[in-house]
């Protein structure tokens, strides 16, 4: 790589980390971190294989009257509802989960307690058991966000809420790991991996509290019968107190992946550490107290308070440009130092040939539609033409189906041979499933954006209806139908082969010494956080105070909830609960 005159090589240098001399316990430690991480995979294996259904449903086909499907899938919502829990909350559940106890405890050098983490993942595990047999039953379905009054078998609230109590668990554990390093690394700065780790752990904890109030105080009470019913605006309001953050738990485990290792995959180096670690700032402080939002159309919520969450949508806006020209720069500074030329000429020096690089480099260029697409969908303006059509699947599947699953899967590429010592296999074949995947997913995106805005709703078996704009002979319909029919088949395809790679690699024998050939590729930096607080910047030293920005996230979080939840409960009204098979009888127990 060529090395800028200006800077000198110890102003760059890729950290070092700390070096493990207890074997077995490193051993055990990547163990359990593989298993977070193939469960995870196992999750999206099953929801691969039921998306192509839902995408033949919005191209006009009905593959759910199929005798032999209809034995096992009893009808398009539990299709649905198996394809968004698994996809959405399971698999990026299992994998963050996974990843990020793995990244900051070697970053930090620190030794946990293996015991808790082994309880953390097999709590997870029952937690998804439990949540899985009534959705397998049909006695959830639920759709993604399960909102009341419909109503669900007590052991899939139970099970989903053990789930996320498991990550919680998770994620302190983290916490407390990075605290008792503090206490013995006195006046020097979090190495950026570790922040970045932490402050995403401090904001999950934040925004899951929403989700966490609604199991515990309206849904599990509810469906125990210990209350006389439910009102669905307070369950459906603290839902999106998580329900928008999480889209930024789900996001922020790959911006680790691009900022700190994706310059080192491709040759170049990371821009600024300083400027990395004012990004985790504002999504700590910023990207909870948004999801109202989502409830423009929703009573008994003031404007006033929908017009300030709307703007602090926009905020988070901020972070996301700072992201696009960080890691751009350092895209071009490695295909530069490749020999890249012109102004755009250098793209094509990028190593293209690497799956990991390419794959999460796709990843980005879709997140640049998700994140134009979101900017519309937090608007006041434009919201309510695409509430609830299918835009807003499309939009979710080109930032969380392509920017954050993508990336996941490449980064795989490279974390599997780590954590077992494994070659990754078929590496050409890993290579196709990336573009694959990206071009599925771009070809979904289109067409359900554009089905949204001709008005076809969203979670609606669609090609049962009768209504004319969904058949044949109204060609301004037939084009995104048709592109979305298409994408679920090269979706399926690019899915398949992914899977036949990390099996494959998973199945073969051992042969590295993984930290040796697959190290974590930790990236040079150009603008250094430095490791001493005393002389470090003041944006390192203004961001290095987590738990006080921690306090801070938390009061702002119940600053803009507190009086809308309160006023909620004040005028509560209750209702009782709908199954699935009541409401097609035409009535509620």
């Amino acid at each position: 790589m060529t090395v800028s005159p200006h800077f000198e090589p110890s102003a760059y240098r890729a950290r070092e980390i700390p070096a493990v001399s207890d074997a077995a316990y490193l051993a055990n430690l990547k163990k359990v971190t593989q298993y977070y991480i193939v469960t995870a995979f196992l999750a999206l294996f099953i929801g691969v294989l039921i998306g192509p259904l839902q995408a033949l449903n919005y191209a006009g086909i009905n593959v759910y009257d199929n005798p032999i499907l209809k034995a096992l899938l009893k009808s398009y919502y539990q299709g649905l509802s198996l394809h968004g829990v698994l996809n959405a909350l399971v698999f990026t559940q299992f994998f963050i989960s996974g990843w990020l106890l793995y990244l900051p405890v070697r970053d930090m050098g620190a030794r946990i307690n293996m015991g808790f983490a082994w309880f953390t993942y097999w709590m997870m595990t029952v937690g998804l058991l439990l949540a899985a047999i009534p959705l397998l039953l049909n006695k959830a379905t639920l759709l993604y966000t399960f909102y009341p009054p419909m109503e669900g078998h007590w052991l899939f609230y139970v099970g989903a809420t053990i789930m996320v109590a498991a990550s919680l668990l998770v994620a302190l554990h983290v916490i407390f790991t990075w605290i008792g390093w503090k206490k013995a690394h006195v006046g020097q700065v979090t190495p950026l991996v570790t922040y970045m780790s932490v402050a995403l752990w401090m904001m999950w904890l934040v925004a899951s509290l929403g989700l966490v109030a609604e199991a515990l105080l309206v849904l599990i009470p509810w469906v125990f019968g210990l209350t006389r019913g439910v009102d669905p605006l307070i369950a459906k309001t603290l839902f999106w107190w998580t329900g928008h953050a999480i889209v930024y738990f789900w996001l922020l485990p790959a911006y680790i992946s691009w900022y700190a290792f994706l310059p080192k995959q491709a040759g170049g180096r990371i821009v600024s550490e300083p400027l990395t670690r004012l990004t985790f700032v504002m999504f700590l402080l910023n990207s909870t107290p948004v999801g109202i939002h989502h409830q423009y159309a929703d009573p008994n919520i003031s404007n006033t308070w929908k017009l300030i969450h709307m703007f602090l949508t926009f905020l988070v806006a901020i972070p996301s440009l700072l992201t696009a020209f960080s890691i751009a720069a350092a895209l071009e500074d490695a295909a530069r130092a490749r020999g890249g030329k012109g102004l755009v000429g250098w793209i094509f020096k990028l190593p293209w040939n690497d799956p990991s690089v390419t794959g999460q480099i796709l990843a980005m260029i879709s997140f640049i539609g998700g994140g134009a697409g979101g900017i519309i969908t937090a608007s006041f303006a434009f919201s309510p033409v695409i509430h609830n059509t299918a835009w807003i699947p499309g939009h979710f599947h080109i930032t969380v189906g392509t920017a954050v699953t993508l990336s996941f899967m490449s980064i795989a590429f490279w974390l599997i041979p780590h954590l077992t010592g494994k070659r990754l296999a078929a590496p050409k074949i890993a290579l196709a499933s990336t573009w694959l995947w990206f071009v599925g997913m771009m070809l979904f995106a289109i067409g359900m954006h554009w089905e949204g805005l001709l008005g076809v709703p969203r979670r609606a078996l669609i090609s049962a209806t009768a209504l004319p704009i969904y058949k044949e002979g109204y060609m301004h319909s037939q084009i995104p139908m048709a592109l979305t029919g298409i994408s679920g088949v090269v979706l399926l395809v690019g899915g398949l082969m992914f899977f036949y790679t990390l099996f494959a690699t998973l199945l073969s024998p051992r042969v590295d010494d993984a930290e040796v050939t697959t190290p974590i590729p930790y990236s040079d930096v150009i603008s250094p956080a430095g490791q001493n607080l005393s002389t470090a910047s003041t944006v390192v030293r203004s961001t290095e105070p987590l738990l006080a920005l921690w306090a801070v996230a938390f009061a702002l979080v119940f600053l803009m909830y507190g009086p809308v939840v309160l006023k909620l409960v004040s005028n509560a009204s209750l209702v009782p609960g709908c199954d699935f098979f009541s409401i097609g009888a035409g009535g509620c127990k």
